[in-house]
């Protein structure tokens, strides 16, 4: 069993106290209905679990909504229970632009996805699950969705050398088709904020993707979304335990680069077996 100490510090994703067990358990029903009924789950690889500690690196789409990561979280509690405790970091973002929607994720274990928090909780014992690639990931466009793209961000792996914990990959293919996303024109968009456009809520969204889904149709930019139906394919993949560990390991640039790229890899391979697998 792992157990946290309680941490004195604010409610708005800097605490690790904030995990509610009988919240979580209260929501394992629903879940499960759309685990079976909604996005028919097929699911693989949890035997690859190991004990203790991990960090859990994760690909996934579908927009705010990102179906495959509550999904992938169901199967972690039903499991492994509450009792092992793992926490998601969430974009800082959320808890400006959908404060509800934040205050939620954190009685489920979301905490803002900053390297402090990060160490806080694997130093407390429980395990960690990453999107390295953010919301440049969760609203990929289609066209890219057989690819793993973690927007050249190296901070998982300096995390997982400093504190000595293997990286467990977990890949999903399948709900890049709950939300279409057609195209991303941050770019465009960031041209016109420069321009004296503001945006919205005052918040720079990092990504501007134009879509098809629900409840929208046509839509542009970052909104919440109801995903589609879809049959979503999950593995979760044997563990990655690099040569080298602790500070002087993260420090080497060489070296992160390295791990970097056998990370991704090895997760590319898994996603294309898991793509033939899944079409057949």
């Amino acid at each position: 069993m792992f157990k946290l100490k309680h941490l004195q510090t604010s409610n708005t994703g800097w605490s690790l106290d904030q995990r509610d067990p009988r919240f979580i358990e209260s929501m394992m029903p629903i879940l499960g209905l759309l685990y079976n009924c909604y996005f028919r789950v097929q699911t693989s690889g949890w035997e690859n679990v190991p004990d203790g500690k991990i960090l859990v690196v994760g690909s996934h789409n579908g927009g705010l909504a990102s179906p495959d990561t509550s999904m992938m979280l169901y199967d972690w509690l039903r499991r492994f229970s509450v009792e092992r405790q793992i926490y998601g970091l969430m974009h800082p973002k959320v808890w400006d632009v959908f404060p509800p929607a934040a205050e939620m994720a954190m009685k489920a274990g979301a905490v803002r996805a900053h390297p402090k928090m990060a160490y806080k909780a694997l130093r407390a014992g429980a395990s960690v699950l990453v999107y390295p690639g953010g919301a440049e990931d969760v609203f990929r466009p289609h066209a890219m969705r057989d690819k793993i793209y973690f927007a050249e961000r190296r901070g998982f792996i300096k995390l997982a050398l400093r504190e000595n914990v293997p990286i467990v990959p977990a890949i999903s293919w399948g709900s890049h088709d709950t939300l279409i996303v057609l195209a991303d024109m941050y770019e465009v968009m960031q041209q016109f904020h420069k321009m004296g456009m503001p945006w919205l809520l005052g918040v720079d969204p990092l990504v501007f993707p134009i879509y098809l889904g629900l409840p929208w149709g046509l839509a542009f930019g970052p909104l919440p979304n109801i995903p589609l139906p879809v049959t979503i394919y999950t593995r979760v993949c044997s563990p990655i335990v690099f040569a080298r560990y602790g500070k002087e390991a993260a420090s080497d640039r060489t070296y992160v680069n390295e791990c970097y790229e056998l990370v991704k890899s090895k997760m590319q391979q898994e996603l294309d077996i898991l793509i033939q697998q899944a079409s057949h």
